[in-house]
């Protein structure tokens, strides 16, 4: 069990620096800390549909897994003690 929580705490630390970077990168939809730091001016680099949808698709699963990881080692760490 202890090479399974070493694992996920890995996994843990990676998708959260994932998921930071993801969220970061998402086009500002107005009126937030993106406008407040530059995010008004408009720039081409988010321009395209498909890249901002496969940014996306990206973000919800690393979510899933950030999550998901979350509650096995929650599990874990509950039932190793009784």
């Amino acid at each position: 069990m202890d090479i399974l929580q070493v694992i996920l705490q890995v996994v843990l630390g990676i998708t959260s620096l994932l998921l930071t970077l993801l969220i970061l990168l998402h086009r500002g939809r107005g009126g937030g800390l993106s406008d407040m730091f530059g995010g008004g001016v408009t720039s081409n680099l988010g321009a395209s549909g498909v890249a901002e949808r496969n940014l996306n698709r990206i973000t919800v699963i690393l979510g899933l897994v950030w999550v998901s990881s979350i509650i096995v080692l929650g599990l874990i760490t509950k039932f190793e003690g009784a």
